[in-house]
């Protein structure tokens, strides 16, 4: 059996046709969950390498060993001892990290001990240990060390795996096929071949979690055939996907009993992060010094940006805040403590949400200091959103140069497409086309679904799976 799934930066999610409806899978109650694992168990910290006695007898062979080698063969290039030395921790220490990540998997192998979604945030917060890892999409288009590679591709595998076992045990049916939606752009510090490398791991991560076939469709595309699905007459329609890490478009002819055709995609690697980033920036890290005091800037992004994992780190092994008069040392280093980024987090994303339908929110900091809250009003919303909107418009305006003929139909979906401002903004490039409405949530992955009914079949090639 083949399933769509909808791997996303902020959310996650799966279905499949059958007899001719999508039905999707559910996660609990939901139909999506929040792309968020906990382990208990840490996953491995190569800065926690130590040599215990074991490891130095280790490195001790291996220094004899290559020694001996050097004197077998006089003509060779000598090395001192401090060389030697230097060479044979470093191959012990890869041998600890490569058994500590096997170990580390081997724990959470069987799912028993991994928890996904909101309750995988709920119990990090409630556990004060372990590790939680939030939107691992954002991370695979960028440079990676082997061992941070490895983990994000674990990481990714357990994700894929819980989505593939639910989709099993719904379905009652061996799920080992699916077609996984990509962005047009992947967010990358390493340009085409980020993109390239975040498709080979998520390829690795859905074998190590047991499927035996994966195809990729762009998501606008996957959302045009969704929205073809439900037309029944046809039109030229403008598919505008905004999630929570990219912004992706497509252009297609759709509706009615002809294939639906793709006449072109476009996309940005910006999305909602970048706006929950610039309102905590704006509105929350003043509360703990920002313009305020001579903590570097970057300290307070590494602080915010939680899905990134090594920014995390950095920021909360940190040793630099007791010398910052109050409050703003007392909250930063309060801020340090286990899953306190990840409750303001939270609170930024909330006060996101609510301000897109009403004037204010207001967000308690009790974890930080006693009493300590921020009220958010709806112009500090629009005024973080304005460099987001910025990238969206020049996107919006550089496709309606390419196209020529105007849609009739502009179709919004992902999470970010319930905002007002970038419902406005679309209709503000588009003023004569018919603003749709889709789910923010499904849209994406419905058109998946079709996708991986007709995956071998012209039609879907066509639509650029890949």
């Amino acid at each position: 059996m083949k399933i769509g799934i909808d791997f996303g930066t902020s959310y996650s999610a799966a279905a499949a046709v059958i007899d001719g409806e999508v039905r999707t899978v559910r996660f609990g109650e939901e139909r999506q969950f929040r792309t968020t694992v906990y382990f208990p168990e840490a996953v491995p910290d190569p800065d926690k390498f130590e040599l215990d006695d074991a490891m130095e007898a280790e490195v001790d062979a291996l220094v004899r060993s290559a020694r001996a080698e050097q004197n077998r063969n006089p003509g060779q290039l000598r090395r001192s001892d401090v060389e030697l030395r230097r060479d044979a921790v470093r191959a012990v220490r890869r041998q600890w990290l490569e058994r500590q990540v096997r170990e580390a998997r081997a724990s959470a192998a069987s799912l028993q001990n991994a928890v996904y979604g909101e309750e995988a945030v709920e119990a990090y917060l409630a556990e004060g240990f372990g590790n939680l890892v939030q939107s691992p999409k954002s991370m695979l288009g960028y440079q990676l060390a082997p061992h941070v590679r490895q983990t994000i591709v674990g990481i990714a595998g357990y994700i894929l795996e819980h989505i593939r076992l639910s989709a099993s045990q719904q379905f009652g049916a061996n799920v080992r096929a699916a077609v996984l939606g990509r962005p047009v752009m992947f967010r990358s510090s390493m340009g085409a071949a980020g993109g390239d490398q975040a498709l080979e791991i998520l390829r690795e991560a859905a074998a190590s979690a047991g499927f035996d076939e994966v195809d990729f469709l762009e998501e606008p595309v996957a959302a045009a055939l969704g929205h073809h699905a439900a037309s029944a007459q046809r039109h030229r329609a403008l598919v505008v996907d905004i999630g929570g890490g990219t912004s992706d478009i497509t252009l297609a002819e759709v509706g009615g009993a002809q294939a639906p055709r793709v006449l072109g995609s476009w996309g940005i690697a910006r999305g909602g992060v970048d706006v929950d980033l610039a309102l905590s920036l704006s509105r929350f890290m003043p509360l703990f010094g920002k313009g305020a005091t001579r903590v570097p800037a970057h300290h307070f992004v590494e602080a915010a940006t939680v899905h990134d994992v090594i920014r995390q780190r950095d920021f909360q092994r940190r040793d630099a805040y007791r010398d910052v008069p109050e409050p703003f040392g007392p909250r930063l280093i309060a801020l340090q403590d286990t899953g306190n980024t990840t409750r303001l987090s939270r609170a930024v994303e909330a006060a996101k949400i609510e301000l897109s339908s009403h004037e204010r929110n207001r967000a308690a900091l009790d974890y930080i200091e006693a009493g300590l809250a921020q009220e958010v009003l709806a112009p500090d919303l629009s005024a973080a959103a304005e460099g987001f909107l910025g990238f969206l418009t020049e996107l919006l305006n550089e496709v309606a140069a390419q196209i020529g003929e105007p849609p009739q139909v502009v179709f919004l979906t992902g999470g970010m497409s319930r905002a007002p401002y970038v419902r406005e903004a679309a209709q503000r490039c588009f003023p004569d086309a018919q603003l749709v409405a889709g789910d923010p949530s499904l849209g994406v992955v419905s058109g998946l679904a079709f996708a991986a009914l007709d995956a071998n079949k012209d039609g879907a090639a066509a639509l650029g799976g890949n």
